[in-house]
């Protein structure tokens, strides 16, 4: 008989399989526009806004019409800088009608990673908030194909209009398919800068719907989700699309206040959200959690401790680990059903219509217990990266896809992550690529070289910490950490600045001079040591 939890996630692919997916994100909110209608789509609740299924179907339709009127097309790139507004889902609707693709820009880059991901997207739209208008206009490298005339604000009353005077119905003038491009969403990668994900609507339907029903099968009684992480990344929308899924209303926060979580959870009665760990402990148990409605929560990268803690003060809510990237969508989860298995630190099971393999540096599969390089196959992944096909022959290989992570399985099937083989720091869930940041610290003359490290941060998963070597006859007194770090800011958004700095006479070495950066990690007992702490502005 097939153990309880494998069964679990087999009867939730078979489900999948069963299921007639919505082909596009156009159709599936005019789908949810006819099924529920006036229900309150979601609520922009510090901006006190909201809009029902029925308003946002309609206001990207009419988007979509504008656009198209002003010579958008399929296969045309808009990238889009917006804050958690309702814009943004309007927004990305209209788009997809039309068959054109999103580029999401993050709002918290600097004009010099604005240009690059503009010019590098081809970008020939760009609709953005007016608070970053005068970023747009410093930019050192303005993109030649987004004219002016493109440039549409948001809160201006500009894109506003847009949404008001287009036509409604709009019928798209080329059929737009599930296969067809919708995002080329940026993401960090070892090659120093972002990098383009091209992703299709199935990709987005399929995540959309695999996230919503892995519980068991059962939605839980999901009626409200809180959602407050940045649209700009994958995790902000694939959140709305699974609630949406469930038939749910979204409660949307513009950021993320840990110290205002608990009231959020009590005030909009939510069933489910993505947990960040600390604020557990920022709100201690208290007669309070009794007004707690929640059922279900994603502990993504959660200690085992603090998971079985969590389901003991909340016994009616499941805490559960998924592992998955923008490049694949979801490629594990924890069923309703781990058992004991919850309590440690896995991110699950193989999750609906995802194959996965560990293999060694030859891509040969390795026995159970043994680590290696993480290799996933199945339907709805990235097409490739945007005009990289460098890294598209690294990454992947035949239907497999490198996802440069180190995994080992359990005897029971479970899959751990141990660490990366990619260069990179993960901060907050933010994934900032250690060359990136290095080459940034390499255009100052004081500077020889420079290695970005990840330092383990209880709080933020990881910190950033630069090692600095300076040219000969230059001190640290001539080239400061203040500086150091002024200078960044320039460039570089904020959360990739280094909080840790040292300094180094020279680095360990490969037999090919470069620097030995896992040596460094090994034979440092305390990372901090030795350092000066931007936050804390102390030398360690």
């Amino acid at each position: 008989m097939e153990r309880e939890d494998l069964a679990e996630v087999r009867a939730t692919e078979a489900r999948m399989h069963a299921t007639d997916l919505p082909p596009t994100l156009g159709a599936f909110i005019a789908e949810r526009a006819r099924t529920l209608g006036g229900q309150i789509a979601g609520r922009w609740f510090q901006d006190d806004r909201a809009l029902t299924f029925s308003e946002l179907h309609e206001q990207a339709d009419r988007l979509a019409s504008s656009l198209s009127s002003m010579g958008l097309r399929k296969g045309a790139h808009v990238a889009v800088m917006l804050p958690n507004v309702p814009e943004t889902m309007v927004v990305w609707t209209a788009i997809g009608r039309v068959g054109a693709v999103m580029v999401p820009v993050n709002t918290a880059y600097t004009a010099s990673e604005l240009s690059f991901v503009l010019n590098d997207s081809d970008a020939q739209f760009f609709i953005l908030d007016e608070e970053f208008v005068s970023l747009f206009r410093g930019m050192p490298d303005r993109p030649e194909m987004i004219e002016d005339v493109n440039v549409l604000v948001r809160g201006t009353g500009q894109l506003e209009a847009l949404i008001e005077t287009g036509a409604f119905p709009f019928v798209p003038p080329e059929r737009v398919e599930a296969s067809d491009l919708l995002n080329i969403q940026y993401t960090s990668g070892t090659t120093g800068f972002p990098k383009g994900c091209m992703l299709s609507h199935e990709y987005w339907m399929r995540i959309g719907w695999s996230l919503a029903f892995t519980r068991g099968g059962d939605d839980h009684g999901i009626r409200n989700v809180l959602v407050w992480q940045p649209f700009f990344y994958m995790d902000g929308m694939w959140q709305l699309l699974s609630a949406f899924f469930l038939d749910a209303t979204c409660y949307v926060a513009r950021r993320m206040s840990i110290s205002s979580f608990f009231s959020w959870l009590q005030d909009f009665e939510i069933n489910a959200c993505t947990f960040p760990e600390p604020a557990l402990k920022a709100h201690p148990p208290s007669g309070a959690d009794a007004g707690i409605r929640l059922r279900y929560i994603y502990a993504f990268g959660w200690r085992p401790e603090s998971k079985k803690r969590f389901e003991e003060r909340f016994p009616e809510c499941a805490a559960r680990d998924a592992y998955g990237m923008t490049e694949l969508g979801t490629a594990t989860v924890t069923p309703m059903a781990a058992g004991a298995r919850n309590y440690q630190r896995t991110c699950g099971l193989e999750a609906p219509d995802r194959r996965l393999k560990i293999v060694d540096e030859e891509g040969r599969e390795v026995p159970r217990g043994e680590r290696g390089e993480l290799w996933v196959s199945g339907p709805g992944r990235l097409w490739g990266y945007y005009k990289r096909p460098a890294a598209n022959r690294e990454a992947f290989r035949a239907d497999w896809f490198r996802t440069g992570d180190l995994f080992y399985q359990d005897e029971d099937g479970y899959y751990f992550i141990v660490g990366r083989i990619k260069d990179m720091v993960k901060r907050s869930g933010e994934n900032i690529a250690a060359r990136e940041v290095e080459a940034v610290l390499a255009e100052m003359d004081e500077i020889t070289e420079a290695a970005i490290v990840p330092v383990p941060d209880e709080q933020r998963g990881e910190e950033v910490k630069a090692y600095i070597r300076l040219q000969e006859g230059i001190g640290p007194e001539d080239c400061p950490p203040d500086r150091i770090i002024a200078h960044c800011a320039l460039q570089l958004a904020r959360f990739k600045l280094p909080r840790f700095i040292a300094y180094v006479d020279d680095f360990p070495r490969t037999p090919s001079r470069k620097i030995a950066k896992q040596r460094m990690l090994a034979e440092t007992a305390d990372l901090k040591a030795g350092s000066y702490d931007r936050v804390d502005r102390i030398w360690h």
